[in-house]
């Protein structure tokens, strides 16, 4: 019984999850926004918590299991990927130069980020 506590508790905050994700490519769809969907269903979630629309609680079982389990979901990204070959097909270089420099870029705010925050935290603001 316990179990299905659980598992009712895990459908209910993938719902949740679910609906603001839907609400994301409502907006989307008919606002004829510039961002994906699913970033807006993202955004739309941040804001939620943020505000307290939506207590952590109330999705943190089944994000914490969806953050587990991350890699798996980037497999239908990757197939995806694979199909697509043809239209990337001589861009490879503008893609390689892209990542590796965006990479760096990524490093470096990290880094720069990370040195901030240790700095605040020794001196106690």
């Amino acid at each position: 019984m316990i179990q299905d506590r659980s598992f009712i508790s895990y459908l209910i905050q993938f719902g949740i999850i679910l609906l603001v994700t839907l609400l994301g490519d409502f907006f989307y769809t008919h606002m004829n926004l510039p961002i994906p969907g699913n970033v807006v269903g993202m955004l739309l979630l941040l804001f939620f918590l943020l505000t307290g629309v939506l207590k952590l609680s109330m999705i943190e079982e089944v994000s914490n299991f969806m953050l587990k389990h991350l890699s798996f979901f980037f497999i239908p990204a990757a197939v995806g990927l694979i199909t697509c070959f043809s239209v990337l097909e001589g861009k490879w270089t503008a893609l390689v130069v892209i990542s590796i420099v965006s990479t760096f870029i990524i490093a470096v705010v990290t880094g720069i980020t990370v040195q901030i925050l240790m700095k605040r935290r020794q001196t106690g603001d």
